[in-house]
Parts: C-alpha cells; structure tokens; sequence
C-alpha cells in the first residue's frame, strides 16, 4: 500500500519549503481548510489523515502498531520522506504536536521547524505538573466513550472547539467525530489520553512554536508554559481564543503567530 493512499496525502502549492498539516483526534484534513491554504502561495503544502481518521485506508489500521503514539510517528517519517521538498515544518494540533516529537527524535535532522497546536505532552495532573485533569477524569471519559460514542461525541464536541457565538464550528467537530470508525476512534482515544511524553521533550532542539489558546479545556495555559519550559528552543505564543481548534475558530492570529515564527527562522 502507497503512503499516499494509506494516509489520503493531498498536495499544493510550491515553494523553498513544506509544511504539513497534521490534525488532532477525532479530526481530518479538512480541519486545516481556514490556515493551509494562505500557504500554498509560499510553500509546498501536504495534508494527511491519521491512518484510522478520515479518508485513509482503514484496512491499513493495526491495532499493534498504533498501540502508541510511536506507530503514528513512523508514518509521518515515511510521509515527509516522500514529499518533502526543502526543509520540512509540521503544524501539527494536539496530538499530532506529539507525534512530530517523536518523529524528530526518531529520525534527527528531517524537521527544520515544528508549529504546535494546543500541544500536551501529557493530559493527567501529576504532582507539581497540570495536565488539566485528573486520572479519574481521563478513565471516566473514556468509559463514556466506550458506552456510548456518538452520544460523547456530541456532547464534547462543541466543548472542545468553544467559540459558542460559532456554534456551525462545534457541529463540524462533531460531525468530524462522527464520521470516525467508533472502535478505531476508541483505540485512539485511549492512546492519546493515557500518553505521557514529557520525558521526550528536552531531547527536542528543533525550533518549535507552541501556539496556546488562553482558554482551553483541553491543553490549559499551564501545559503550554510547562512545554516551554522543557523545550530547549521554543518559542511560546498565546492567543485570545477559546477553545482547543484556533486553526478553525481564530485562523488569521494563528496565521499571523505562524508567520512571525517562519520569518524569525528564515523558513
């Protein structure tokens, strides 16, 4: 099976560099239709969908293999192998921020640059360290999730994206969810939620962005200053939004905290 079919790639523009777009969970591609364009003008743009989300080939899902996060990584690897013309930059939202660590750390020198999206390198409160929810929170909201899917998703759908004066936005993420295959999107969730990477972050010296939402049940401003913190070169950017989507519900302050990034590193 052709990457490009496993992963439904979608390929514009041109330019010195490519970015590529990787979404968080329970989304697809489509969710980068508000930023990536305004790029294509500039740059080579690459969109995909997680093997298991949207238009990707779901025959290509092993449960083995994305048991972590790390399986995810190999593929974005193998995407940026075949696409990439110039240096590679990842904008990648939520979990996917997480994969491109480790897809940096697994193959040193692909990535010139990582724009991250509401990133958490780890979702549980731990001691001195805010995830924003507890243990108990987490395997409560999986169990939901495992008896009754579509119900969650309806319900966290709208909480997640905010912006309730754009209630057509929650509609979308729910929709989005929706249209995932509830067994793989179960898997996932349980991989995404229960991952811990923070140990993986000062092994990280690709210029980075952590690009924040003020208010963000998901990824709180904590996390982001905590990432900060641990990556050795970033560079932390908060913005006025609420909710966990900025590339959808506040594109033009994520686009302009994007392209202050690319132009202080001559990308």
């Amino acid at each position: 099976m052709s990457t490009a079919v496993r992963n439904n790639v979608r390929v514009s523009g041109s330019g010195p560099a490519t970015l590529f777009f990787a979404h968080g969970f329970g989304c697809d591609q489509n969710m980068w239709r508000l930023l990536a364009p305004a790029y294509a003008d500039r740059y080579k743009t690459v969109l995909f969908d997680l093997v298991g989300s949207g238009s990707s080939d779901l025959k290509a899902f092993d449960p083995s293999k994305y048991s972590t996060l790390q399986g995810y990584a190999d593929d974005l690897v193998e995407i940026v192998e075949e696409f990439s013309c110039g240096p590679a930059i990842l904008v990648g939202h939520s979990v996917s921020a997480m994969i491109g660590i480790l897809a940096d750390l697994a193959s040193p020198g692909k990535f010139a640059a990582h724009v991250m999206v509401g990133p958490s390198p780890c979702y549980i409160n731990d001691g001195d360290y805010i995830g924003g929810f507890e243990r108990e929170d987490i395997e409560s909201l999986l169990d939901t999730l495992e008896s009754n899917y579509l119900g969650w998703s309806s319900t966290m759908a709208p909480a997640i994206m905010g912006n309730p004066s754009r209630p057509e936005l929650g509609e979308e993420l729910s929709n989005s969810f929706c249209r995932t295959d509830p067994e793989i999107a179960k898997h996932f969730a349980r991989v995404t939620f229960l991952s811990d990477h923070r140990a993986q972050l000062s092994q990280l010296t690709t210029p980075s962005l952590i690009l924040q939402c003020d208010e963000d049940m998901i990824a709180p401003v904590t996390v982001g200053e905590y990432m900060h913190r641990m990556l050795p070169n970033s560079t932390l950017k908060i913005i006025e939004n609420v909710g966990h989507c900025p590339h959808l519900s506040q594109p033009s302050a994520s686009a302009d905290a994007i392209d202050q990034f690319l132009t202080e590193h001559s990308l």
